[in-house]
């Protein structure tokens, strides 16, 4: 008699599963989130047929989700690498969001992801971290800092027994069946919202610097602040969701509609909404409040972007990023962005010996549209002072804080690439270099336009 096993893709699609349901709970308007993406999703597959899915199967975009979460020191954030380690999921990207927003964002952030190609078509769960930065003179005085640092250093935010759990599943690369479900048990717990008392006093001190601060240090333990359905339409979903009576953030973040081919990313989410909270007053007094820390977002993924093209689209965004600004910038065809070497796109051999080439889903994540998700669910803009120096944060930081390697995308989309040239190049009888210089078009010609 065999005992079920769970490897690491399996315990990572239950937990992102696991996390939908509680949230689901916690977060009503989430659930009409979740209804609303499935009708847009279930239309545009209608409408557009298999070309809906040259992004990814419906079965992988139904199922897609990524979580958003906030740490206070490397120490929770090693802890938290240990448990999305036990899931197959690894820090990918740097990304800051101090200098993003003109409001008080005072975190810098990774991304747990799957870096294989074949566990991302399994299950591309992804939980964008971020991590409070006490240090920085822009926002923390040397005195705030102090406290702020004894505060989180005294708490605890993952059980020992959950921790145990996640090192076992990543050394034996997964748990059996009764240690699985206690680890997805114990895990999902971990990012329920606290029911623990919130220190009045400090929680509005901190505030009063950055809500995301207070999110961040101001309470006793963690939680998830969005969890995240990926859509087909997401211009679509937003006037739906206005329809159905939710409040929308003003925007949608990231590119802009056109008629040329979707890239990267765009989000856009319900605002924060008030959730009653526990506070313990300086008199000692319990007292009911609300706070506004977790909110609904929801993406559309485009076509991962090369270096080259990623560094037109900072450009756009900086210019405006508007329909006319994209047209100067972008090529109006999948054709085009080959051609000019801006977008990812693997190799593919057809039965009959053809070439095409299919885009390369972006993965990961924008900092600029982070922040301004962060921006537009705050009630006020925090306290930034301009004048001091920042505190010196980049990818090698984030790579010793961490504790692990940070895997860095465009070189992960670049060896899927790669990779789909060999295999190809061996089908085909050819050398690698002569095919990569073979004319090849996408599968089909369709652009944004045809939404």
């Amino acid at each position: 008699m065999t005992t079920e096993f769970f490897a690491p893709w399996q315990l990572r699609a239950a937990f992102a599963r696991s996390l939908s349901d509680m949230y689901g709970r916690e977060v009503p308007a989430y659930t009409t989130l979740l209804e609303v993406s499935h009708d847009v999703n279930a239309d545009v597959v209608r409408a557009r047929g298999a070309d809906a899915e040259r992004l990814g199967s419906i079965d992988r975009v139904t199922a897609e989700r990524h979580g958003a979460i906030r740490v206070g020191t490397p120490a929770e954030l090693q802890q938290v690498a240990r448990i999305f380690g036990a899931m197959g999921m690894h820090p990918v990207g740097f990304y800051d969001l101090r200098d993003a927003s003109s409001s008080s964002v005072p975190v810098i952030s990774t991304a747990f992801r799957p870096t294989d190609r074949a566990e991302l078509a399994r299950n591309p769960f992804r939980v964008f971290t971020s991590l409070l930065v006490p240090s920085d003179r822009r926002f923390f005085s040397a005195d705030l800092q102090a406290r702020l640092e004894t505060f989180l250093t005294r708490r605890s935010l993952f059980g020992p027994e959950l921790l145990a759990l996640a090192d076992r599943a990543e050394a034996d690369g997964g748990l059996g069946a009764d240690d699985a479900a206690e680890f997805l048990r114990l895990a999902t717990a971990a990012f329920e919202l606290g029911r623990e008392p919130v220190d009045q006093a400090w929680y509005r001190e901190l505030e009063a610097v950055s809500a995301v601060a207070a999110d961040i240090g101001g309470v006793p333990s963690t939680h998830i602040n969005h969890l995240t359905p990926r859509v087909l339409d997401i211009d679509d979903l937003y006037a739906r969701m206005e329809a159905r009576g939710i409040t929308m953030i003003d925007a949608i973040q990231g590119p802009p509609r056109w008629e040329g081919p979707d890239v990267l990313l765009r989000q856009t989410s319900f605002r924060a909404l008030a959730e009653p909270r526990t506070f313990r007053t300086p008199d000692g007094e319990v007292v009911q409040d609300s706070l506004r820390v977790r909110f609904g977002e929801v993406e559309a993924r485009g076509i991962a972007l090369t270096r080259e093209g990623r560094a037109r689209y900072d450009a756009a965004v900086v210019e405006g990023a508007t329909p006319e600004v994209w047209r100067r910038a972008f090529p109006a065809t999948e054709a085009g962005l080959v051609e000019q070497g801006l977008g990812y796109f693997m190799h593919e051999v057809g039965d009959d010996g053809s070439l095409t080439r299919e885009p390369v889903v972006y993965e990961d994540f924008l900092p600029r549209s982070a922040a301004g998700i962060f921006q537009s669910n705050l009630t006020e803009e925090g306290a930034k002072d301009a004048s001091q120096a920042g505190a010196e944060r980049d990818a090698g930081w984030m790579a010793d804080a961490v504790g692990r390697e940070l895997f860095d995308p465009f070189d992960l989309y670049a060896a899927q690439v790669a990779a789909s040239l060999a295999s190809a190049a061996q089908r085909l009888g050819v050398a690698p270099e002569t095919l990569a210089a073979t004319p090849a078009v996408p599968t089909t010609t369709s652009t944004g336009a045809d939404r």
